[in-house]
């Protein structure tokens, strides 16, 4: 059973057990409608599990008829291939003419830099790998896109716009045409270099896939983060919105975000966030953050709005005189922020280069392409709840909130200057200032709120 279908099951059990709550409790009309909604969870389970199965038996056919053992066969040697390629970047070993052919068919998706194109089914675990409990890539709309630079049109307000009366045989007026909107997007590349021992190298082949697959899925999972939390910042600057207690949070999600936006709204917050949601309370005592009864491990701020807790090294708080102020995050990301991603994986292989040989190590460089557009501003609010310090502030790690100038200068420009606006810096240069003047700009930017 896929996970959707587990899903899908979980949350038949919660209802019915909701059913018989509201049985017991006498409110008979609830437990109608609570009723009524499951039977629609479990169509939608028949549903599901009846294109499941015949899935499984096309699977089966093909395996009966020796098709499913081809496919297995195939994979085996793009991936024998793939690991030759990088033992013979290294002279440990030489290149067949059966591998050169395979490799050589592995034109999807090819980059513009050249190197060797990452196989499709290791590109399949990464994206798999980098969407763990921490990646805020789910949260977000993700596009696929096949060139380097493009445009999309998106209607704003389409919602809000009515169509206007329209009297008989009369031209339609054109007051009220829709507000469109264009947004470009210039996918950038992306990328590090793994040092790899030579030890590694001479490991099995599935070893080998694995190492790089996991390296490869931290890298593009922190890459990811970094730019969608760089986005929020820059989205929300100078809009942010003061938080003291519940009113404020409600005034939120009733007034501030748009009755639709609001449906689909979660909670985005760091550790010093989450502990503050999670230590509120009613006028009762009883606390306002619950467990999501679809998913245990999971919790719910009013019982509507899914909380996602990320490290305070991905999402940082803030300094603030006499303390610090902790993000929150509320709205719709998938309505707000857009990564159009090339879905290419390419990397080139040395020895030789730098200090490489000298240590006996071998540098893999991997490249990705991809690019990050806000859509609608207007889904998400930036919410801070300032906490008094206290001569230290419990889960916070003021080494890591501090930047070297050799952190810096190992950074690009553009990551320096996003993560300038990550941490809400006021930047005064841009991209096309030195590196040398912008990381002179950031130091005294983080000097200034340090002291603040």
């Amino acid at each position: 059973m896929n996970e959707e279908l587990k899903k899908l099951l979980d949350s038949i059990k919660a209802k019915k057990q909701e059913v018989r709550d509201f049985c017991k409790a006498g409110r008979i009309e609830d437990a109608a409608k609570a009723k009524d909604e499951l039977k629609d969870l479990q169509a939608q389970f028949d549903l599901l599990y009846d294109l499941e199965q015949d899935k499984l038996d096309d699977m089966q056919h093909q395996a009966a008829a020796g098709t499913a053992k081809k496919v297995v066969d195939q994979t085996k040697k793009i991936m024998g291939a793939f690991v030759n390629a990088i033992k013979a970047a290294v002279g440990k070993g030489d290149l067949s003419e059966d591998d050169k052919e395979i490799l050589n068919s592995m034109n999807e998706g090819k980059d513009e830099d050249g190197g060797l194109t990452v196989p499709k089914d290791i590109r399949t675990a990464v994206k798999e790998l980098r969407r763990s409990e921490d990646a805020l890539e789910t949260l977000v709309n993700v596009e696929r896109v096949s060139t380097l630079s493009g445009s999309r049109v998106v209607e704003r307000y389409a919602d809000q716009t009515p169509f206007d009366n329209v009297d008989e045989a009369a031209e339609f007026p054109e007051v009220s045409t829709p507000q469109f909107e264009k947004i470009d997007y210039k996918v950038k590349k992306k990328g590090g270099i793994l040092k790899a021992t030579q030890e590694l190298l001479s490991d099995s082949d599935e070893n080998i896939i694995g190492y790089l697959k996991r390296w490869i899925a931290k890298k593009a999972k922190a890459t990811r983060n970094f730019m969608i939390i760089a986005k929020i910042r820059e989205i929300t600057k100078d809009a942010e919105v003061p938080v003291e207690g519940l009113d404020d949070l409600k005034r939120i999600f009733n007034i501030l975000l748009d009755p639709a936006i609001a449906l689909g709204a979660c909670v985005v917050t760091n550790q010093d966030g989450y502990n503050w949601l999670d230590t509120l309370k009613d006028k009762d005592s009883r606390y306002i953050m619950q467990p999501d009864p679809t998913k245990p491990m999971s919790t719910l701020l009013f019982g509507k709005y899914p909380v996602k807790k990320v490290s305070n090294k991905t999402l940082p708080s803030t300094a603030a005189e006499g303390g610090y102020k902790v993000p929150i995050v509320c709205g719709d990301l998938k309505e707000a922020i857009t990564i159009f991603d090339r879905e290419t994986l390419t990397i080139d292989i040395s020895s030789t280069a730098g200090k490489l040989w000298e240590t006996d190590q071998t540098g893999i460089k991997v490249r990705e392409r991809l690019d990050i557009q806000s859509v609608d501003e207007e889904a998400i609010v930036m919410a801070e709840h300032f906490i008094a310090s206290d001569g230290g502030a419990a889960g916070r790690d003021d080494e890591n909130t501090t930047y070297t100038e050799s952190q810096l200068n190992a950074m690009t420009k553009a990551d320096i200057l996003a993560l300038g606006t990550q941490l809400g810096y006021t930047m005064t240069t841009t991209e096309t200032n030195t590196k040398d003047k912008i990381v002179t700009d950031f130091m005294a930017q983080q000097a200034t709120a340090q002291d603040n």
